[in-house]
């Protein structure tokens, strides 16, 4: 089950530079998938008779819901990785275990993503919110646009400018793990084991009536929900493993460009190739200090190595993104039979073009390579000294995502006519 894993990372002080949360996700899909960076603002729901209509099914709206930034399938409503206004972030990961999988539509775990970002204002509160609607309305439904059948149960990492939570599901039930300081990372299995701090109070009567655990053991929500031998988790090949051997490496110095060093690894399979491969990015600075900024850095590319990490500031008044943007279609989703339309949007079009031009010409491939990197330097560059001048342009700030995508076009631009 490798294929659909993806690699979710956080670093808390006194792991990182500067007293500052960094939050890493790779969100690993299928190689033809087509993700999209896209805004939507704070609102107010004042009909709450009307229900909200996600990926496959309708919920109940709530009276307010907070701007988000997310990166998503195109596909679909939900989000594999985003932030809101109030500095949460949360990624999601494919798990599997010995809980069947339901097929049946539900909501998604990207629908859990978004809808634990618009509803609540601490990481702790979105776990809340999460669960919630996990006992409402439960999770499933296809996880791919089309023909093939991809379903799966969902573990999140949910951060925000004080401390990040683990959360990770089989069906209905679920553990919880509180992270204060140090690394933590999730991938494609479960990882919480004996430290729980909260779980669904039926967790563990559950795993007795299955006759998984004893209960008498000291209760391993991982050994028990899944087929995991926990003793050999840290020592395993996996990308799990190889992902927390990441972080300990640049334990006590991690900046956000040690994040995206991390996602940009293939020796280790975080920066996955091939059929399954990385389809986009992101990297997050969430700063103790609440007079700061948070900043999030989106690729809404395939490949990070050979992307440009843009970042985004929420201000009032945000630009839409529109090179972010795929074209929208007439929910083509549940028609039936399926289609499955061109859903390219501006940067991933350009960014394409230039691959083939990269793989066929050396010499133009350094030259748009420097390019890149020098435009994405310079951004960094701003965005550190935003932190340590705690001075913010705010109307440079509306556009700053959306000015860097044309950038980053114009660099494909030169070097395809060229």
């Amino acid at each position: 089950m490798e294929p659909f894993s993806c690699d979710t990372f956080v670093a808390l002080p006194p792991t990182t530079v500067d007293s500052r949360i960094i939050f890493g996700k790779n969100s690993d899909r299928l190689c033809d998938e087509v993700q999209e960076v896209v805004y939507f603002p704070a609102a107010v729901h004042n009909n709450l008779e009307e229900h909200l209509k996600c990926t496959y099914i309708e919920i109940d709206q709530v009276p307010e819901t907070y701007a988000v930034v997310l990166s998503r399938p195109a596909w679909l409503w939900g989000a594999e990785m985003g932030a809101n206004e109030h500095g949460v972030c949360i990624g999601n990961e494919a798990v599997w275990g010995r809980e069947e999988v339901c097929n049946e539509e539900a909501l998604l775990g990207m629908d859990l993503v978004r809808l634990g970002l618009e509803r609540a204002d601490t990481a702790e509160k979105a776990l809340n919110v999460i669960v919630d609607l996990l006992e409402k309305y439960g999770q499933g439904g296809n996880c791919t646009e089309g023909r093939m059948l991809f379903s799966y149960h969902n573990s999140f990492l949910i951060v925000d400018r004080n401390e990040a939570w683990i959360l990770e599901t089989a069906g209905k039930y679920w553990a919880a793990e509180k992270v204060q300081e140090g690394v933590r990372n999730i991938s494609n299995q479960l990882s919480i084991t004996t430290k729980i701090d909260r779980e669904h109070p039926d967790m563990r009567n559950y795993a007795k009536q299955k006759g998984w655990w004893d209960g008498k053991k000291e209760f391993d929500f991982a050994a028990t929900y899944s087929y995991l031998d926990t003793a050999k988790m840290m020592t395993s090949s996996g990308r799990y493993c190889e992902g927390y051997k990441l972080l300990n490496k640049h334990k006590g110095n991690i900046t956000f460009e040690t994040m995206m060093e991390i996602l940009r690894d293939k020796p280790s399979g975080i920066n996955m190739e091939g059929e399954f491969l990385t389809t986009a990015s992101m990297v997050s600075i969430l700063p103790q200090d609440s007079n700061l900024p948070c900043i999030h850095f989106f690729t809404g590319t395939p490949d990070p190595e050979r992307s440009i990490f843009k970042p985004f500031i929420f201000v009032p008044h945000i630009s839409q993104l529109l090179d972010t943007s795929s074209p929208t279609f007439e929910d083509p989703v549940t028609k039936k039979p399926h289609f499955k339309p061109d859903r390219r949007h501006p940067l991933y079009q350009k960014h394409q073009q230039a691959l083939e031009v990269i793989d066929n010409n050396e010499e133009k491939a350094k030259t748009m390579l420097d390019n890149m990197k020098k435009l994405e330097k310079e951004l960094f560059k701003e965005m550190e000294l935003i932190l340590q001048n705690k001075h913010l342009n705010v109307d440079k700030m509306v556009n700053l995502f959306s000015q860097c995508a044309k950038d980053e076009i114009r660099i494909y631009k030169s070097n395809i006519s060229s």
